[in-house]
């Protein structure tokens, strides 16, 4: 019934949208009656459709030299499917990754289908044969970090305690004796960094990793479940994670009580002692943002540790069977060149 009703509103919509009254036939105007008669959704969601739709008119008036709606063709948009792909900024750098390209792709296939059931195109929808790209096998192993900037990451999660836990006021404390603040925990947060790089897992499963999963004597990580699978951590890795049970867990497991290894601080009022990915978020920029290290994100830290297990072992076995891939295609892609690295190659020619 629900649907039904959203359907006959849609209709009504169509109904009332006059097209004949000072209607120049243009994509820009056909965005605005769009968003008038058709789009439902509100707030961010909006703001971000009408964004990637607008990329998509920037460059057929690039283009092409027009806006009109028989301008927009098949070639047209096979076109700009290529232009997303190799777009770069001033750096060299891919202005859109491939989930953002998809995201790009399905709104422009939304809008066309639109116009094409109000007012057919000459031939025929003009986005009904570009594909999107397949994801769901596609890792993106350009973005790792670099053995360069694995040791500028570590060696500034090091000195966290004195660049980031203790107070700023200048003005009640000598900043060589200023006290530390009481709801950081930087033991915490560096032993949260050695985990993700000298481990290469995901964001999530740091998040989930119990105390009883630890083996400190193997240096072993053991998840249980369906898929049960051991991440090996490193020396360096079981040693942070040693530092933060030392030194700080205790501050905040009296209030919590959670078998987690990592908890939030005692100062929090809300939840249950876990963290969350926004703040594996923050403490992973903050971090970065110290070291120098730009456009780089948790998961890079996971690529690294693929890539630096196939350089080392030349096996995609040893890969797999870190990382934990259910789907082998995955482990795989590591053993491939990238293009950066045949750019690498002929650079040295």
């Amino acid at each position: 019934m629900k649907e039904k009703n959203q359907n006959n509103k849609r209709n009504n919509r169509k109904a009332l949208m006059d097209l004949s009254y000072d209607f120049h036939d243009t994509l820009d105007e056909w965005l605005v009656k769009y968003f008038d008669f058709e789009v439902s959704t509100t707030g961010e969601s909006s703001k971000i459709k009408k964004h990637d739709i607008s990329i998509f008119l920037e460059y057929l008036q690039n283009s092409a030299g027009s806006l009109n709606r028989n301008a927009w063709t098949h070639k047209v948009s096979r076109n700009f499917y290529q232009y997303l792909k190799t777009k770069t900024d001033v750096n060299g750098h891919l202005l859109w990754s491939d989930r953002t390209i998809n995201r790009i792709l399905s709104h422009l296939k939304t809008f066309s289908k639109w116009i094409h059931k109000v007012k057919p195109f000459k031939l025929f929808n003009p986005m009904l044969k570009i594909k999107r790209i397949d994801e769901a096998y596609m890792l993106n192993l350009d973005n790792s970090i670099s053995s360069e900037e694995r040791i500028k990451i570590l060696a500034s999660a090091d000195k966290l305690n004195y660049f980031d836990a203790k107070s700023k006021d200048t003005h009640r404390f000598d900043p060589a004796n200023a006290p530390s603040l009481k709801y950081k925990r930087p033991s915490r947060d560096r032993a949260i960094i050695y985990t993700l790089i000298e481990t290469g897992m995901k964001r999530s499963e740091v998040l989930n990793i119990s105390l009883s999963m630890i083996d400190f004597k193997r240096k072993i990580i053991t998840f249980k479940g369906k898929s049960k699978h051991s991440y090996n951590i490193s020396r360096l890795g079981i040693k942070a994670i040693k530092d933060y049970i030392a030194n700080e867990r205790a501050l905040d497991a009296e209030k919590w009580q959670s078998d987690i290894l990592f908890l939030s601080s005692k100062t929090v009022n809300r939840g249950s002692g876990k963290l969350t990915p926004c703040v594996i978020n923050h403490i992973w920029n903050k971090i970065c943002q110290f070291a120098g290290v730009e456009g780089k994100t948790p998961q890079a830290s996971r690529h690294a540790m693929g890539k630096f297990i196939m350089v080392k072992t030349n096996n995609i076995a040893a890969v797999r069977k870190q990382l934990g891939h259910i789907n082998p295609s995955f482990s795989v892609q590591y053993s491939l060149v990238s293009d950066r690295q045949i750019k690498n190659v002929l650079e040295k020619r």
